[in-house]
């Protein structure tokens, strides 16, 4: 499966960008996806998932209410809006599919262990 992420880039803090992820080789319908990001100097964090089942999504509390995460089914794409951006949102910012399945199809895992296939991230920077 390949991933291309686009969309990041510099913003002043309180502004706005969409993420997306575009999958080729797999149907993003069938996984789990997941959006992480790695701050400078920062270990990779899980940032918010869709659920293959429902569409069910989750976000770590850091951004909850100000970001959210989608798909397009026909497009086999999912996307982050990025509402509200804080300085600290800046990071480099990874999509990621479940391709072996090793949470349930209702719940995305959180851990950089469930997920096999990796974009090759895009930065965000948010200046205050």
């Amino acid at each position: 499966v390949q991933l291309v992420e686009s969309g990041g880039g510099l913003v002043q803090a309180g502004g706005s960008l969409r993420l997306s992820c575009a999958a080729s080789g797999r149907t993003f319908s069938n996984y789990n996806m997941a959006w992480f990001r790695q701050p400078p100097g920062k270990e990779r964090e899980f940032v918010a998932g869709i659920s293959r089942s429902l569409g069910r999504m989750s976000y770590t509390d850091a951004v909850r209410g100000r970001f959210t995460v989608s798909r397009d089914i026909a497009e086999n794409t999912v996307y982050l809006q990025m509402d509200f951006l804080k300085p600290e949102d800046t990071a480099v910012y990874y999509c990621a599919v479940d391709s072996a399945l090793t949470s349930p199809s209702w719940k995305v895992g959180t851990s950089i262990a469930n997920y096999a296939d990796w974009g090759q991230g895009t930065q965000v920077t948010v200046s205050s």
